[in-house]
């Protein structure tokens, strides 16, 4: 048992079962004993990989596409260049070298990163020395000004509530102890339908909801609503939220999530349909079918002329995974938020592949 499923089968003795939502937090984020704050989670030493530590081709697409639409609004001359959990400051990176030659847009950018994780905060300011990064704490002290933002498996890792359809009504699936470990368990009292979406849904059904990403979406739809920009949210998942897809990785494969709180990096797949409902500037694909449309094939096939060997075949084994449908190409969708007014970002069909 590790040092935090101790304490949290202390806590839940004390105070009864706990949310999913509320295991996740204490999971990622305990102060002592929490995921994010005790490890590397990235890359080969830790327990799994992004799309920018597979290909800097990933990271390069993404900044011409936030350097496009910034032209293709105007130009502004101040905005905010923003990530939401930038991991090892990989993706900024290459989105800051990728638009180095692009006229104007280095000059007027602030670069601002919101990261719970000490560690990770100093792994970026070492990455992105060069360009003066700001760290904000909470979303809403971005400034208030265009955004141009991107978070890559962002949303996948904010806390979820799950919910069990019984037949006739709904209860929340909690989590508390059983023959002194931690197992899975429904709260007694049943609930309306958590979700509007589902109210029609039939027995056994199980869906998610992640309230905490409601704050986020506000503060990005009032900058784009207010001032323009785009948001760029990259992340696995689908168009509405069914069956559980809480997950646990530790050494790049799955586990139980409930075997060793702390130790392994716990995610959830990202319903879109509940990010922007309405917004009337919305564009959503596959993360293959983006990564085509903006010109990786081109890209790729540039950069393996100076390639050869092992080199090589790992340059070809990362552009198939990108975008790949039997890899991440499928499983990985995109979803592009603009002011109302605003034209299409560059990497998206007409019209929207949403479902």
């Amino acid at each position: 048992m590790t040092a935090l499923a101790a304490l949290l089968v202390d806590r839940i003795r004390q105070d009864g079962p706990m949310t999913v939502a509320s295991y996740m937090a204490e999971c990622l984020l305990h102060p002592l004993h929490g995921y994010y704050t005790t490890r590397p989670p990235f890359g080969a030493e830790g327990d799994f990989v992004t799309a920018p530590e597979i290909s800097q081709m990933f990271g390069e697409l993404i900044g011409l596409c936030l350097a496009q639409s910034w032209l293709d609004q105007g130009a502004p001359a101040r905005f905010t260049l923003a990530e939401l959990g930038p991991g090892r400051g990989t993706l900024m990176a290459d989105i800051l070298r990728a638009t180095r030659g692009v006229p104007g847009f280095h000059a007027a950018m602030q670069v601002m990163l919101h990261e719970a994780s000490p560690a990770l905060r100093a792994v970026q300011a070492r990455a992105l020395a060069d360009h003066a990064p700001r760290w904000v704490a909470e979303i809403d002290d971005l400034p208030d000004q265009p955004l141009f933002l991107i978070a890559n498996e962002f949303f996948d890792a904010l806390p979820i509530h799950q919910f069990v359809n019984l037949g006739t009504r709904w209860h929340e699936r909690l989590i508390g102890v059983q023959d002194g470990k931690l197992a899975f368990g429904l709260s007694p009292d049943p609930i309306p339908a958590p979700d509007p979406r589902f109210a029609k849904d039939g027995a056994n059904t199980l869906v998610e909801l992640c309230p905490l990403a409601q704050p986020y979406m506000a503060v990005l739809k009032d900058r784009l609503r207010r001032h323009g920009g785009l948001a760029l949210i990259v992340d696995y998942g689908g168009w509405r939220s069914k069956g559980d897809t809480l997950q646990a990785l530790k050494d790049h494969a799955f586990t139980d999530p409930l075997a060793e709180p702390g130790r392994a990096d716990l995610t959830a797949h990202v319903d879109f349909e509940a990010l922007a409902p309405g917004w009337p500037a919305q564009h959503y694909t596959t993360q293959g079918s983006f990564l085509t449309a903006l010109g990786i094939d081109a890209r790729a096939a540039r950069l393996a002329q100076a390639l050869s060997g092992v080199a090589l075949e790992n340059h070809r084994a990362a552009h198939r995974r990108l975008t790949d449908a039997a890899e991440m190409g499928s499983l990985f969708k995109v979803l592009a938020l603009t002011g109302p007014d605003a034209p299409p970002p560059p990497g998206f069909a007409s019209p929207s592949e949403i479902a």
